[in-house]
């Protein structure tokens, strides 16, 4: 390996990106400088970039992003909310508890951290700030628990890391030492992240529990009520329906995860044009509208990320990485200590599927040489970043958290804290019990 590329390479990532370089550019530059002191035709940039957005699974990206945008166009996402808040009732921390539930059902849909921030927090924050729950702290667990949006399936980052260690195959010295390791797919990922989901869902429910206590917050003025309960399922059925027809086609193999993408598409705009009537043809077209931008710039840092990563790859930077780290310790524990703290620190500072681009071909052979599952790593590198949409100076979600509430990003990241250590804390129980990851996988064939 030569060193000197390893240090053009990120030298001039890193040095573009304290410049205030956009993240594709500094990718996109720093591996141009690398293939011209390499020696390789520039040209190969682009069929690189090409050869990355050629692959079926790829297709899924821009059809869930507007299948999120359709569904809270549609009032789908209203309606999920509406059920989630029907739960609180009186009990302690009962509208937190609910803005958490919101976030695990809106991210059944829609895949993304930020999107399911905006849509349950214009709902959840307004209504515990009138409860008395202060919007500080509204702001908070609506920013902490939007990072779910991106670990229950179907999950854009899990598309992401499917398609990057799909061809990556483990180094023969691990196959030696583990036997054969099983291979990675997106439907895989996303029957795997359902109970991890779960598990970081309750870390956040547990810490809601334990400050509302503290702090005397309670539910909503109204006692518990089965019958407003059946209620908001009655009138939110075809909305809680749809991650079940998505979700439930992928788990049956009726569908894949690109088909299931379409699929939700058409039932969103089957529910919201003809059930509820709340879809027009504008707000199509701004749904469109937005897809379009949000799916151009994640092809963006694709190209950027694939072209870096590809460079990695072919100069054996991650064997001699995962050397490294293995030269330091074979302790299991603190491997994954180590993992999950840089990716703590790169979440707090990179963008997620970017990071995800970058390290997936750098700490896989790590997680093979060490025995790990790829899928197992793989939720629990998600789970991980996902705590960065909470965490400055990056963290999407308190920036949109800030302008819905209007209390500055100090003040929501400070409240976050708390929050973020519950995750972090779930985290360590996910990647110490790989059965939380691969169990339903297996019981369903996989």
């Amino acid at each position: 390996m030569d060193s000197l590329l390893i240090e053009i390479l990120f030298g001039s990532f890193f040095g573009l990106l304290i410049l205030g370089a956009p993240i594709t550019v500094a990718l996109g530059v720093a591996s141009l400088i690398a293939m011209l002191y390499l020696g390789d035709n520039p040209i190969k940039m682009v069929q690189m970039a090409w050869s990355s957005v050629g692959s079926f699974p790829l297709m899924a990206l821009p059809a869930f992003i507007l299948a999120g945008a359709l569904m809270e166009a549609a009032g789908l996402s209203r309606r999920l909310i509406a059920f989630a808040e029907s739960l609180a009732g009186p009990f302690t921390g009962g509208l937190g508890a609910a803005t958490v539930m919101a976030c695990l059902f809106f991210g059944a849909i829609s895949g993304s951290g930020p999107a399911t921030t905006a849509a349950v927090g214009m709902l959840m924050i307004p209504a515990m700030a009138r409860q008395g729950y202060g919007p500080g702290y509204a702001a908070s667990v609506t920013a902490a628990a939007g990072g779910l949006g991106i670990i229950i399936p179907p999950s854009i980052p899990m598309v992401i890391f499917g398609i990057s260690a799909m061809g990556m195959q483990p180094p023969p010295e691990a196959i030696e030492a583990h036997g054969v390791f099983q291979s990675v797919s997106i439907s895989k990922l996303f029957i795997a992240g359902v109970l991890p989901g779960v598990v970081m869902a309750g870390g956040l429910l547990t810490m809601n529990y334990i400050r509302c206590r503290i702090r005397g917050f309670h539910g909503s003025d109204e006692p518990f009520s089965l019958r407003r309960v059946a209620s908001a399922g009655y009138h939110g059925f075809w909305a809680l329906l749809a991650p079940v027809v998505i979700l439930g086609g992928i788990y049956s193999g009726y569908f894949t995860p690109t088909e299931a993408a379409i699929v939700a598409i058409f039932y969103t705009l089957f529910v919201g044009a003809v059930i509820y009537r709340e879809l027009d043809v504008r707000q199509v077209i701004k749904a469109l509208d937005t897809t379009t931008w949000l799916a151009g710039r994640v092809l963006l840092v694709l190209f950027a990320a694939t072209i870096f990563g590809r460079l990695l790859v072919e100069n054996d930077v991650p064997g001699v990485i995962a050397g490294g780290i293995l030269s330091l310790t074979d302790n299991l524990y603190v491997i994954w200590a180590m993992v999950i703290g840089l990716l703590l620190i790169i979440g707090m500072f990179m963008e997620t599927l970017a990071a995800i681009m970058i390290l997936v071909p750098v700490m896989l052979p790590v997680a093979y040489m060490m025995g790990i599952d790829p899928v197992h790593f793989g939720i629990v590198m998600i789970c991980t970043l996902s705590v960065g949409f909470q965490t400055p100076p990056l963290g999407e979600n308190l920036f949109i958290a800030s302008g819905i509430s209007g209390i500055s990003i100090e003040r929501i990241s400070l409240r976050a804290i708390p929050f973020a250590i519950a995750s972090v804390i779930a985290i360590f129980i996910i990647a110490s019990f790989p059965a939380i990851s691969l169990w339903l996988p297996r019981m369903m064939g996989y």
